[in-house]
């Protein structure tokens, strides 16, 4: 249990909650039952193993953070996940209560077990470790098969690492799902392009082979497909957007829109993943607190190529 004012609010509650949940208890001195309700928070944090991280905040002394909640009454508790609240209650609840409130939304332990694992396949990523980061997110699914970020990570590193065949199986499930999420969808296309120029004779072709076919007849769209997926599978991303443009300008349905999808997919592949909370670049924290000053974040090359690559391809289609 940890004792949070405006001073440690960020560290101890927005950037905590982005990797354990923390259930903040708004109280104060002259509460009969917030004094009732203290001690049961404080059993359950122990009983909970770490699965969640209770902190407290005199809503009389930090009256600043008890109107950004909007506590109108005091005891009132809320739960926070990935730096925004996400439940919560008024009144000394029972313990029984206050269970259900926290199992509807804690990691079990095995999740958290697989969440770990995830976690250190990251690191052993970052170290250069594939195989390792390989087996780590391969137990990390095995304890939790639901973990669709862990599975993500997983097929991704797999094609790169070129085991396409386990990539496949491991993507499959995904794939089956509907809606389809467009994330494996792009892992889907990418894992085509791989397995095409293993494939298929044209994966060896040179580019002047590919250009000469084109040139006789620029609806050749076989070829600009073949063309587009080999460098897809070089990695020359704006290359293949460039050539599947040619296509999608030309027929937009070809071969049920595989270009436009196709192109969709790059464009998913290349984006960053979107942090977990980008209110500061407001003025705000997660928890609408204000910040003395905005953050200036200098323009992305990556982000810039993608929006204009998503242009073209709005124009293509319009």
């Amino acid at each position: 249990m940890i004792d949070v004012t405006m001073e440690n609010f960020e560290a101890d509650v927005i950037a905590a909650s982005q990797t354990t949940p923390v259930l903040v208890d708004f109280w104060a001195d002259w509460c009969g039952p917030c004094k009732s309700l203290g001690p049961v928070l404080e059993k359950l944090e122990i009983a909970y193993e770490g699965r969640f991280q209770l902190v407290k905040i005199n809503a009389d002394t930090e009256q600043q953070l008890a109107g950004a909640f909007g506590v109108k009454s005091l005891p009132t508790c809320i739960l926070l996940m990935g730096g925004r609240p996400v439940d919560g209650f008024m009144g000394a609840l029972p313990e029984g209560k206050v269970r259900e409130l926290l199992d509807k939304h804690l990691p079990s332990v095995g999740e958290l077990t697989a969440q770990a694992e995830a976690h250190e396949a990251e690191t052993l990523l970052q170290a250069g470790d594939v195989q390792a980061a390989l087996h780590k997110l391969q137990e990390a699914l095995s304890l939790n098969p639901s973990d669709e970020e862990a599975r993500y990570n997983f097929v991704k590193l797999l094609i790169s690492a070129g085991h396409l065949d386990e990539a496949a199986a491991a993507l499959a499930p995904m794939l089956a799902q509907i809606p389809l999420q467009l994330r494996f969808d792009a892992l889907h296309y990418w894992l085509q392009a791989l397995e095409f120029v293993n494939i298929d004779p044209r994966g060896g072709w040179t580019l002047a082979q590919f250009d000469e076919l084109i040139a006789k007849n620029k609806r050749d769209f076989e070829t600009r497909l073949a063309k587009a997926r080999t460098h897809i599978a070089a990695g020359q991303m704006e290359a293949a957007m460039e050539e599947l443009l040619e296509i999608i300008m030309r027929d937009k349905s070809w071969n049920d829109g595989v270009a436009r999808k196709t192109y969709v997919a790059i464009l998913e592949l290349l984006t960053p993943p979107k942090p977990k909370t980008d209110d500061a670049a407001f003025g705000k924290t997660a928890g609408g607190i204000e910040l003395t000053g905005k953050a200036t974040v200098p323009e992305d090359p990556m982000l810039e190529m993608i929006s204009r690559y998503r242009r073209k391809l709005s124009m293509a289609l319009n």
